[in-house]
């Protein structure tokens, strides 16, 4: 048997991983070509690294068809219901930040807060005759949120283009989504909530609680030690 590692496939979630392990003393590389989707481990005894998009990183962790994972806490906790009593975070990794946060237009003079997003939802529901669309890709954990604060009278679109566009183009009222310097929010005309944070997100080191872990003896706690933390109680 081997511990199975899964990481993000491409780009710089991919990158920033291989360079997290390698500072630890671990090896992580590409082998084939680009399309192969196939890698090396070095420096770590019986792991096999696997290779994934960072959004099916959760589900093969929730499966226990890999051991280990990094992927964004944001997916996490969004993919999965009930997270935690289906993945142990390990470790925040210290790269990949990002906020997933509430959004309207700019151009919303009165409206700053969850309080005043309320207050237009009701008032847009009289006047339009529908609810207020939300665009979005993380409908778990926008959901989560408005519920606990107490937002009413609006309705979530699935969003799986370019989510600040849609204002612009007449299908949402309003976004929820993830940034990380606001540029682009600005550049379409919209302001984040003073109270409209929702996650703060980073790439994150996962294990999966329904991994045979019984299989690999002890080489996930050497693993886990080698990394410099401690394998939680799975």
């Amino acid at each position: 048997m081997t511990i199975k590692l899964g990481v993000p496939s491409k780009g710089r979630l991919m990158e920033k991983t291989f360079d997290w392990f390698a500072a630890r003393g671990i090896t992580l590389r590409r082998t084939g070509s680009e399309r192969e989707y196939a890698g090396a481990v070095e420096g770590a005894e019986g792991v096999e690294l696997v290779l994934l998009s960072a959004g099916e990183i959760p589900r093969e962790l929730a499966a226990g068809r890999i051991h280990f994972g990094v992927t964004g806490s944001d997916l996490v906790r969004d993919k999965l219901a009930d997270w935690e009593s289906q993945v142990a975070e390990l470790a925040p990794m210290g790269f990949g930040h990002a906020d997933l946060i509430i959004a309207v237009p700019a151009c919303w003079s009165d409206v700053d807060t969850l309080e005043d997003l309320d207050a237009a939802a009701h008032a847009f529901r009289a006047d339009h005759g529908f609810r207020l669309r939300i665009a979005t890709k993380y409908h778990r954990l926008v959901r989560d949120f408005l519920t606990r604060e107490g937002v009413a009278d609006y309705q979530l679109v699935d969003s799986q283009g370019a989510t600040e566009g849609t204002v612009k183009n007449l299908t949402a009222e309003a976004i929820a989504d993830i940034t990380s310097s606001g540029e682009t929010l600005r550049a379409n005309h919209l302001k984040i909530l003073s109270d409209g944070l929702i996650h703060q997100s980073q790439a994150t080191l996962f294990a999966a609680r329904g991994a045979d872990w019984a299989a690999e003896g002890a080489r996930p706690a050497r693993l886990v030690a080698q990394l410099g933390l401690s394998l939680p109680a799975l």
